[in-house]
């Protein structure tokens, strides 16, 4: 038996050792370096075709010759038709050359026709100059640029992928941007807003406490950086040109919000307005202003309208009269709270706590909240608003302390920090199923957005908190992401707000947070310093808006059919006809705006 296994072993041994010489040999030897391949006829060919006879013969009249040891003038062209021979097909170039020469007019009818290839020779060198970018033209972000291209049937120029997509930038004196963040200390009397400055805008890093967050592209975002952050956004724009005469929209890049939060609670009518007369004076004086009066031209607000709508010259008058003044009556500004009764101020998202750097992040953040469990049926923060009649905020947050297990509450009444901690805001929605989001100083609250980016369904109460605001971020299909209460319901007590909300389906809920995960992305800023490549996000809805906006403007010349104090109906449904929500926007919010001492 132990011969018998020693036997076993002998013979792998020598089939193992058989097997790496095999793979070596088939492996590593070069087999080129033999001798080369040769083709022998052994026999002339008479015909290569029907119209070519025997080409020896007409070569030299003798079949017979052989090929020749010597070389050179007739005898070597001999050799090269000598076809009863050998040619060596590797080293013999001249004779492979000769022969091919020799058969050129049988493999003629083979090739193209003269005409077709100059033809597309030039298609070639047409499609190459194509794709070549204009040397006067400044690709910002090339990679995109090609990306659209490729979606468009992959040979666009960008002079063509950026067709009707323009924008032209005012290259402002610094008095109107640049030397207005150099007083930053005078943006707000109750809090320091420098380090809100930081990172373009976005503020200080929050890293990720308490794991609410995810773990990066988190900032403690001041909620009036709005302008900055939009500048810096539109630095890294794709179609960006020198040329204003190609553009079809001019950016003025006037942080209008920052300069009259400087003097907004202590200063006269004549400091409030001094930097808005001043860019008027300016822009009149341009010659990309005076091409169409100002219609083509936009600017970015971080306030509410409000802010810049004071209709009077009264030092106890609320604001500046930046959107008053005749000089600046067609320009477009957006901002983040819209009025109701004018077209031409538009409402775009408030800065939230997150700015992604790439679509992973969104992904990343929107499988976190998917996964969140909320104990409560819903939330407030915020802080009562005892001397404003019209408040249902009182009748809020009785109802919420009257409901403890069902409602949470962070109460923000001036000195409370926590309303101010990124933190306990987002930890509070995301704990929570429904947010509610009745009006403060004004329609509109930051709140609205933080609590939709923590997957919390928004309750509104009044159609001026969002429905007529952001028409180019959110549905106009309300109930898909909403509720909506009527105020002056609460107002009377008619309604429990815990009953309303514990009447929803559990389906329904799923469908409207399934609704709101994907709404996300078009509610948050990206980093400036990066690009989404798969989802716009609010900086690019909001170009497209305005893009929309200027085409349309450039179309139709003739002036609105129709009362200004009705822009918020034709707006959202296309007709000024009677509404049932009429009653809401009876009155200019100018009454009611009071001076604003807190976020919420």
């Amino acid at each position: 038996m132990d011969n018998l296994s020693r036997y076993r072993g002998k013979i792998w041994l020598v089939l193992c050792l058989f097997f790496v010489c095999w793979y070596f040999v088939i492996h590593n030897v070069k087999w080129y370096k033999f001798s080369p391949p040769t083709t022998v006829f052994r026999r002339p060919v008479d015909d290569i075709d029907s119209t070519t006879t025997y080409l020896a013969a007409a070569r030299s009249g003798n079949d017979d010759e052989k090929q020749g040891g010597g070389g050179g003038g007739s005898d070597e062209k001999t050799n090269l038709v000598s076809i009863d021979g050998e040619i060596d097909w590797v080293h013999d170039e001249a004779q492979v050359r000769a022969l091919e020469k020799e058969l050129e007019p049988v493999l003629q009818k083979f090739k193209p026709k003269p005409m077709e290839k100059k033809k597309q020779a030039v298609i070639d060198k047409e499609f190459e100059d194509e794709r070549k970018p204009k040397p006067k033209e400044r690709r910002v972000n090339e990679t995109l640029i090609d990306r659209v291209a490729e979606q468009m049937g992959g040979t666009l120029t960008r002079r063509s992928a950026c067709s009707g997509r323009y924008i032209y930038v005012h290259k402002l004196p610094s008095r109107f941007n640049d030397d207005i963040l150099e007083d930053c200390r005078s943006f707000n009397k109750w809090q320091d807003m420098c380090p809100s400055i930081d990172n373009m805008g976005l503020g200080p890093k929050l890293g990720n406490p308490q794991r609410v967050f995810s773990k990066s592209g988190w900032y403690s975002t001041n909620q009036f950086l709005l302008e900055v952050i939009f500048r810096n956004r539109m630095k890294q724009y794709e179609c960006l040109t020198n040329d204003s005469s190609i553009a079809s929209a001019v950016y003025v890049p006037y942080y209008a919000g920052l300069d009259v939060s400087r003097y907004l609670f202590d200063h006269n009518t004549s400091s409030r307005d001094a930097l808005s007369l001043d860019l008027a004076e300016w822009l009149h004086g341009r010659p990309e202003w005076k091409t169409r009066s100002g219609k083509d031209h936009f600017l970015v607000a971080g306030r509410i309208i409000w802010d810049f709508r004071r209709e009077i010259d009264d030092d106890d008058a609320w604001g500046n009269k930046l959107m008053v003044l005749p000089e600046l009556k067609n320009m477009t500004i957006l901002t983040i709270e819209k009025s109701p009764w004018h077209n031409d101020d538009f409402g775009i998202p408030y800065p939230t706590y997150f700015h992604p750097r790439n679509d992973n992040e969104i992904v990343e953040w929107q499988n976190k909240i998917k996964r969140q469990k909320r104990r409560s049926l819903f939330c407030f923060a915020g802080a009562p608003r005892p001397k404003m009649e019209d408040s249902i905020r009182n009748e809020i947050i009785e109802q919420c302390v009257a409901s403890p297990r069902k409602c949470r509450l962070l109460q923000c009444s001036y000195g409370n920090l926590r309303c101010q901690q990124p933190v306990d805001v987002m930890k509070l929605f995301q704990s929570s199923i429904f947010c509610l989001q009745p009006p403060g100083d004004s329609y509109t609250r930051r709140s609205t957005f933080d609590s939709i980016l923590a997957g919390c369904i928004p309750v509104f109460f009044n159609p001026g908190s969002a429905y007529i605001q952001y028409l180019w971020h959110l549905p106009r299909e309300f109930e898909k992401y909403s509720v909506f209460i009527d105020e002056d319901d609460v107002k009377v007590k008619n309604v429990s707000i815990d009953k309303i909300l514990s009447r929803i389906s559990t389906k329904k809920v799923s469908e409207m947070r399934e609704k709101i995960i994907e709404l996300i992305p078009n509610l948050v800023y990206a980093d400036p310093r990066s690009k989404l490549e798969k989802f716009n996000d609010a900086f690019d809805l909001s170009v497209k808006g305005v893009l929309k906006r200027m085409d349309y403007l450039s179309k139709n010349t003739s002036s609105l059919d129709f009362d200004q104090k009705f822009s918020w109906k034709y707006l959202l449904f296309g007709s000024v006809q009677n509404h049932k929500w009429d009653r809401y926007f009876r009155y200019s919010m100018n009454h009611k705006v009071k001076k604003q001492t807190e976020m919420f």
